[in-house]
C-alpha cells in the first residue's frame, strides 16, 4: 500500500486495535484510549498519566533489566558480526574475494554456530595485518558494521525503496503544507485589500461630511451676511422713509403757517375798515374790540397749528409703524427663503451622500464575489494539482510495485534452472582462458619479433602487436556476449500459474487502490464544491442583509430629514406669527388700529 492509500484508509478505517493475546487487558485499554479518531475524545497527557497501566505497580528494576537484556543483545550481536568479519578477511587473504553463493553460505554457518554457542571448528589463526585491522573494527563504537555483499545489496535496495516512498511523502507533505501557505498569503492578500477598500470608502465618506459641514457653514455666513445687509437696507430706508416724511410735513406746516399770517391780516384789516366805517363806537372800544379780534384769531390760528402738528405726529408715527410692519414681513420672507434653502441643501447632500453609499455597497460586493471567485478558483486549482500529485504518484507506485515483482519473477526464473550459473561461469571460464592464451601468444610474439627486428622499428610493431591484441579481445568479448544472450534466451522459462496468481492478484489490488484514490478524490471535489456553494449563498445573503440594512437606513434618515424640515418650518412660521401679533397689538395699544394688515403667506414648504 502506498501513501495516498494509507491516508485514505487511515481517513476511512476505524482505529487500529491489538489483537494478539501476549498483551495484557490494561496494555490492550491504554493502546484504545490513546488512538480515539475523534480528537475531542482523544485524551490529554494529563489523562493519560492517571490511566490504570500506567498508575499500575511495577518492580524497581524493570528498566535495569530492559537496560542489561540490550546490551546482551547488542553484545552477542557484535560478537557475532566480529567472527564473520575474521573469517571474511581471512578467506579474502588466502584465496581472494568470496562469490555470493559462498557469502551465503557463511552466513548460515555463522548463524548455526551462534545458535549452538560454540565454534566446534579448529580456529583459524589469520595474520597479523588481518588481526589489527579486525580489532579496529570491533573496537570502534563496540558496533560491527561488517556485513556480507548480498546482505548489503539487500539492504541498500530497501533503503532506497523506504528513501523513495519517503520521498514521496515528503513532496507530499511539502506540497500540502505551500498550498496551505498560498491560501493562507492569498487570504491575507484579500483581507488587506478589503481593509484598504474599506478604508477608502471611509475616508470618502468623512471628506463628503466634512464638505457638506462646511458647505452648511458656508451659506450660514452668507446668510447671515444678507440678513444683516438687509437690516441695515431696512434702517437706512426707514431713516430715508422718515426723513421724508418730517420734510414733507415741514413744508406742510410752513405752508400752513403763511396761510394763517394771510388770513390775519386779511381780517385784520376787514375789522379795522368795519371800525373806520362806524363813526359812532369811541375809539377806546374800538381798540379794545379789535384787540379782542386779534387774540380770538390767534387763539384760533394756535388751535388749529396744535391740531396741525397732533395730525403730523399720529400721522408720522402710523406710517413709521406701517413700514416697521412691511420690513418684518419682508425679513419674515428672507427667513423662510433661507431656512428653504439651507433645508434643500441639506436634503441635496444627503440624496448625494445616500447615492455615494449605495455605490459604495455596489463596489464592496463586486469586490466581495471577485474575491470569493479567486479565492475558490486558487482552491480548485490546488486540489487539482493535489489529484493530480495523487495519480502520478500511484501509477509511479504501480509501477514500481510491477517492477519488482517482474524483478522477483525473473530472479525465480533465473534461480530455477540449477545448470544456468554452471554454465555462464563455464564460458566465462573459457573466455578467461582463451584470454590468457592470447596473452601468453602476444607476449611470446613481441619477443620474437623485437628479436628479429631492429631497434628503430619497435616503436611500430608494439603499436601494431597492441592494436591486434585489443581487436582479438573485442572479437572475444562480443563473442561472450553473444554466447551469454544465446545461452539466455534458450534456457528462459514462461512464468508458472503461481506467478500468474500473483500479477492477477496485483493487478487487481492496484485496481482497487486507484478506484479507492478515485472515489477519494471525487469526495473530496465534492465536498469542496458544496463548500463553495455554502460560500457564496452565505455571501449573498450577507450582500442581502447589507443592502437591506442600507435601505432601511436610507429611509430612516429621509424621514429624519423630512420630519425636521416640518418642524422648522412650524416653528419658523409660529415664531413670526408671534412676532406679527405682538407688533399689531402694540399697534393698537397706540391706537393705530386701521393700519393696512398685510396678508403673510403661510406656506408649506414641507
Amino acid at each position: 500500500m502506498n501513501a495516498m492509500s494509507a491516508l485514505y484508509h487511515i481517513a476511512q478505517n476505524d482505529s487500529p486495535t491489538l489483537q494478539s493475546n501476549e498483551w495484557s487487558d490494561s496494555f490492550r485499554g491504554f493502546v484504545d484510549y490513546c488512538l480515539q479518531k475523534i480528537p475531542q475524545e482523544r485524551p490529554s497527557s494529563t489523562d493519560l498519566l492517571r490511566h490504570d497501566f500506567v498508575r499500575r505497580d511495577r518492580p524497581p528494576r524493570v528498566l535495569i533489566d530492559l537496560i542489561q537484556r540490550t546490551k546482551d543483545a547488542v553484545r552477542e550481536l557484535d560478537n557475532l558480526q566480529y567472527r564473520k568479519m575474521k573469517k571474511i578477511l581471512f578467506q579474502e587473504t588466502r584465496n581472494g574475494p568470496l562469490t555470493e553463493s559462498q557469502e551465503e553460505e557463511e552466513d548460515h554457518v555463522f548463524i548455526r554456530d551462534e545458535v549452538g554457542h560454540r565454534d566446534r571448528r579448529p580456529e583459524v589463526r589469520p595474520t597479523q595485518s588481518v588481526q589489527n585491522q579486525a580489532l579496529h573494527y570491533r573496537n570502534r563504537e563496540r558496533f560491527a558494521t561488517i556485513k556480507s555483499a548480498s546482505l548489503v545489496t539487500r539492504q541498500i535496495h530497501e533503503h532506497e525503496q523506504e528513501n523513495e516512498l519517503r520521498e514521496q511523502m515528503s513532496g507530499y507533505k511539502r506540497m500540502r503544507r505551500q498550498h496551505q501557505k498560498q491560501l493562507i498569503a492569498l487570504e491575507n492578500k484579500l483581507k488587506a485589500e478589503m481593509d484598504e477598500h474599506r478604508l477608502k470608502l471611509q475616508k470618502e465618506v468623512e471628506t463628503h461630511a466634512n464638505n457638506s459641514s462646511i458647505e452648511l457653514e458656508k451659506l450660514a455666513k452668507k446668510q447671515v451676511a444678507v440678513m444683516e445687509k438687509e437690516a441695515k437696507a431696512a434702517a437706512a430706508d426707514e431713516k430715508k422713509f422718515q426723513q421724508q416724511i418730517l420734510a414733507q410735513q415741514k413744508k406742510d406746516l410752513a405752508t400752513f403757517l403763511e396761510s394763517q399770517k394771510k388770513q390775519y391780516k386779511l381780517c385784520k384789516e376787514k375789522i379795522k375798515e368795519e371800525m373806520n366805517e362806524d363813526h359812532s363806537t369811541p375809539k377806546k372800544e374800538k381798540q379794545e374790540r379789535i384787540s379782542k379780534h386779534k387774540e380770538n384769531l390767534q387763539h384760533t390760528q394756535a388751535e388749529e397749528e396744535a391740531h396741525l402738528l397732533s395730525q403730523q405726529r399720529l400721522y408720522y408715527d402710523k406710517n413709521c409703524r406701517s413700514f416697521k410692519r412691511k420690513t418684518m414681513i419682508k425679513r419674515h420672507e428672507m427667513e423662510q427663503q433661507n431656512i428653504r434653502e439651507e433645508l434643500n441643501k441639506k436634503r441635496t447632500q444627503k440624496e448625494m451622500e445616500h447615492a455615494m453609499l449605495i455605490r459604495h455597497d455596489e463596489s464592496t460586493r463586486e469586490l466581495e464575489y471577485r474575491q470569493l471567485h479567486t479565492l475558490q478558483k486558487l482552491r480548485m486549482d490546488l486540489i487539482r494539482l493535489q489529484h493530480q500529485t495523487e495519480l502520478e504518484n500511484q501509477l509511479e507506485y504501480n509501477k514500481r510495485r510491477e517492477r519488482e515483482l517482474h524483478r522477483k519473477h525473473f530472479m525465480e526464473l533465473r534461480q530455477q534452472p540449477k545448470n544456468l550459473k554452471a554454465m555462464e561461469m563455464q564460458i566465462k571460464k573459457q573466455f578467461q582462458d582463451t584470454c590468457k592464451v592470447q596473452t601468453k601468444q602476444y607476449k611470446a610474439l613481441k619477443n620474437h619479433q623485437l628479436e628479429v627486428t631492429p631497434k628503430s622499428e619497435h616503436k611500430t610493431i608494439l603499436k601494431s602487436l597492441k592494436d591486434e591484441q585489443t581487436r582479438k579481445l573485442a572479437i572475444l568479448a562480443e563473442q561472450y556476449e553473444q554466447s551469454i544472450n544465446e545461452m539466455m534466451a534458450s534456457q528462459a522459462l514462461r512464468l508458472d500459474e503461481a506467478q500468474e496468481a500473483e500479477c492477477q492478484a496485483l493487478r487487481l489490488q492496484l485496481q482497487q487502490e486507484m478506484e479507492l484514490l478515485n472515489a477519494y478524490q471525487s469526495k473530496i471535489k465534492m465536498q469542496t464544491e458544496a463548500q463553495h456553494e455554502r460560500e457564496l449563498q452565505k455571501l449573498e445573503q450577507r450582500v442581502s442583509l447589507r443592502r437591506a440594512h442600507l435601505e432601511q437606513k436610507i429611509e430612516e434618515e429621509l424621514a429624519a430629514l423630512q420630519k425636521e424640515r416640518s418642524e422648522r418650518i412650524k416653528f419658523l412660521l409660529e415664531r413670526q406669527e408671534r412676532e406679527i401679533e405682538t407688533f399689531d397689538m402694540e399697534s393698537l395699544r397706540m391706537g393705530f388700529g386701521n393700519l393696512v394688515t398685510l396678508e403673510y403667506p403661510k406656506e408649506d414648504y414641507r
